[in-house]
């Protein structure tokens, strides 16, 4: 049974038009714009969410509730999102969407996801102490590479809780800033998520024959695996070792057995690896292919900024030809034709940059960097049209539609696709604007006030629905215009039309 999208901002709270909303991206997460505009009738109704919590390096204060699920970095006033957002849900049902969700989502998709996880807001009426939430969003957080953002949140909840801590502990050691989580754990050893991490740590601190003891302890009562003991002797005394071939690698790797290969001089490929990983290959000490494959990994889940892609991208000159140097010179030479200004030198350039940023499944963050330059310049033919096309993949997609011919693109922009347009896509996405009802459990939540379950169980639709399933588009995208995501809509919509990825 379908219900019309004026009903259901009814239900939500008395609600009025939204304006749209900016999207959220890894280089932006801090700012202090609002990233998702609801117009739910918030007045500042609800109780106040905490606005501080404590961080093992810094200090203590009590959060307002028994559990740290009302952490967040983003306020209200930021995201625009009630502080009521979590609080007439149950944790784990939130926990278990959040586990549903795809990484690899569209773009705009993401960025509405980002604001989920770091947005700060009333807990779960059943959130207790248990931090079911706050752990969910750290997860995702790390799953989609975005170490710094979990990093933060962690410290602002205060890593004292033996779950908290492992998770900071594992983000520190991926990012390489283990030293203040060592710090934390001989302060307070009882947080160790196990005898590796006590052994590791007491060794950072310089007691390199207490870690040994350690060592030896925990390996008579059987606290390491064989895998873990072979790397911690190494570590502990590569001289020893030298020439002695390491036990086979087991699965899955953690983030303590990765900086411990590295240690001992056997680092790991990242490639194979959970995206979170990527980061080590960020560093001044990896190489610069290393480092460019881990850019576009963390790129294509926002998890760093595309400036950084397109910085490691023109930092030197490709050292060869194919595959990512390819990529390379081509960035290079439509970078350069931009900072020129020559319409020419763009148009003779653009299109080997644009196929190979669709080649790296990059497009949206390389039309965000460039969309404004292209629209401002004098382009005619093939590259007008596919400046635009691109334009319409950026922040500046309601300018790009008057850039061009009016077709189903433009006008999709805009909010006014044509009703029925001849194929099975367009026709799902029109529907969702042209009054396409919203699936009426979404309505019954929403009036139980589960305005957060609801977006994230409309994020899941949407996966299915830019994966092929017509009825699923239509329905996530009804439902983002339904509670206000009107910029979400129109983003993922364009970007479902434009990309054609097919999953």
């Amino acid at each position: 049974m379908a219900i019309n999208g004026r009903l259901i901002l009814a239900l939500a709270l008395a609600a009025g038009p939204a304006s749209a909303q900016e999207p959220l991206s890894a280089i932006d997460w801090l700012r202090q714009t609002p990233t998702v505009t609801l117009d739910m009738g918030l007045g500042g109704s609800g109780p106040p969410v905490t606005e501080s919590a404590l961080s093992p390096s810094v200090g203590v204060e009590q959060l307002d509730t028994p559990g740290r699920d009302a952490v967040g970095l983003l306020p209200s006033n930021v995201t625009g999102l009630p502080s009521s957002l979590w609080q007439n849900s149950r944790a784990q049902v939130l926990a278990d969407l959040l586990d549903e969700i795809d990484t690899q989502q569209l773009p705009a998709v993401q960025a509405l996801l980002f604001t989920l996880l770091l947005a700060e807001a009333n807990p779960p009426s059943d959130a207790g102490t248990a931090d079911t939430l706050l752990h969910a969003r750290i997860d995702k957080l790390i799953e989609m590479g975005a170490l710094e953002q979990a990093n933060a949140l962690i410290e602002r909840a205060g890593a004292t809780t033996k779950p908290l801590f492992e998770r900071w502990f594992n983000v520190t050691l991926l990012l390489g800033q283990e030293q203040r989580a060592c710090d934390a754990l001989m302060a307070a050893p009882h947080l160790a998520p196990g005898y590796p991490a006590r052994i590791f740590c007491t060794a950072r601190a310089g007691d390199w024959s207490a870690a040994a003891l350690t060592l030896d302890t925990a390996r008579v009562l059987q606290l390491v695996t064989e895998e873990q003991d072979a790397l911690l002797a190494r570590f502990l005394d590569p001289e020893l070792f030298e020439g002695t071939p390491l036990p086979a690698r087991t699965d899955p790797v953690t983030p303590l057995t990765f900086r411990l290969y590295e240690a001992i001089g056997e680092p790991l490929q990242t490639r194979s690896l959970p995206l979170a990983y990527a980061h080590a290959d960020l560093r001044d000490t990896a190489g610069w292919k290393a480092q460019l494959e881990a850019a576009e990994r963390l790129a294509r889940t926002a998890a760093i900024p595309g400036n950084h892609l397109i910085g490691l991208y023109t930092e030197r000159e490709p050292a060869a030809s194919g595959m990512i140097w390819d990529r390379v010179a081509a960035i290079q030479s439509f970078d350069a034709a931009i900072a020129s200004g020559a319409a020419d030198q763009v148009a003779a350039t653009l299109p080997a940059a644009w196929s190979a940023m669709k080649r790296a499944r990059l497009e949206v963050p390389f039309a965000r960097i460039y969309g404004d330059a292209l629209l401002a310049l004098d382009l005619g033919g093939v590259a007008r049209s596919l400046a635009r096309d691109i334009a319409l993949l950026s922040d500046s997609y309601e300018r790009a539609a008057v850039f061009g011919a009016r077709d189903y693109a433009a006008m999709l922009a805009d909010g006014a696709p044509p009703r029925i347009p001849p194929d099975p896509t367009r026709r799902a996405i029109s529907d969702a604007f042209h009054g396409a009802g919203v699936p009426l459990i979404f309505t019954t939540q929403l009036a139980q006030g589960k305005l957060g379950e609801v977006i994230l169980e409309a994020i899941v639709l949407m996966q299915r629905g830019a994966g092929g399933d017509p009825v699923a588009l239509t329905q996530a995208l009804a439902t983002f215009r339904a509670i206000g995501l009107e910029d979400t809509a129109r983003r993922a919509a364009l970007q479902v039309l434009l990309l054609r990825r097919g999953g």
